[in-house]
C-alpha cells in the first residue's frame, strides 16, 4: 500500500518537477525590438507622458517604461532608423509651445531637449484631441504600441505614425497620378 501511495505521489509530482520556470517579464526595449519587424505602414508607436490614458481598444498595447521620455524616444527612433521597412511621420501636440514653466516646471527645458532629439526630423503639430482621434481610429484596424514614460509635463507626448521606408510619399503621388490618368 505504501508503495502504491509513493508511486502515485511521484506520478502526480512529476509535472511540477519538470515544469518550465516562470518567464521573466520582457523589458520595454525588448518589446520594441520584437514588435518593430511586425509593424508597418499605418501602425503607430506613441511615447507618452505619465498621465496619458490607458486606451481600451483591442489594437492598443500599453507598456509602462518607467523611463524618461527623451530616452525612450531615442531608443525607438534608433530602432526605426535601423529598420529596412519603416520610417516615422512624427506628430506632437500643438499645445506644447504654450505650456508655461509656471504651470509645468521644466516645460521650457523639455522643449529644448525634445528639439535636440528630433532635430533631424520634420515634426507636425496637431491639437491633442485630433491626435487622440487619429490614434483611436487607427487602432480599430492597426496595432498601436504605447510606451508610457515618467514624464510629468502635459502635452509632451510624441506620436510616431509609421510609414513605408522604401516607398516615398512622392512615389505614391506619382503612382496615384498615373492611375488617375489611366481611368480617364
Amino acid at each position: 500500500m505504501l508503495r502504491k501511495f509513493f508511486a502515485l505521489a511521484v506520478f502526480l509530482a512529476a509535472p511540477a518537477l519538470h515544469a518550465a520556470p516562470p518567464e521573466e517579464p520582457v523589458s520595454w526595449q525588448t518589446r520594441v525590438t520584437q514588435a518593430l519587424p511586425l509593424l508597418g505602414h499605418r501602425n503607430w508607436i506613441l511615447i507618452v507622458d505619465s498621465a496619458y490614458p490607458l486606451q481600451s481598444s483591442p489594437g492598443v498595447e500599453t507598456i509602462d517604461t518607467k523611463a524618461p521620455l527623451t530616452v525612450v524616444l531615442g531608443v525607438v527612433l534608433n530602432e526605426i532608423e535601423d529598420s529596412e521597412h519603416v520610417r516615422p511621420d512624427i506628430y506632437m501636440d500643438a499645445e506644447l509651445p504654450f505650456v508655461p514653466d509656471q504651470d509645468a516646471p521644466g516645460a521650457s527645458q523639455y522643449r529644448a531637449n525634445i528639439a535636440d532629439v528630433l532635430g533631424a526630423y520634420t515634426v507636425q503639430s496637431l491639437p491633442h484631441d485630433k491626435l487622440i482621434a487619429r490614434v483611436d481610429d487607427a487602432s480599430k484596424q492597426f496595432q498601436v504600441l504605447v510606451l508610457k514614460t515618467n514624464m510629468t509635463i502635459p502635452y509632451s507626448s510624441v506620436f510616431l505614425q509609421l510609414n513605408c521606408k522604401y516607398w516615398s510619399d512622392d512615389a505614391e503621388a506619382r503612382l496615384r497620378a498615373k492611375m488617375g490618368a489611366v481611368k480617364k
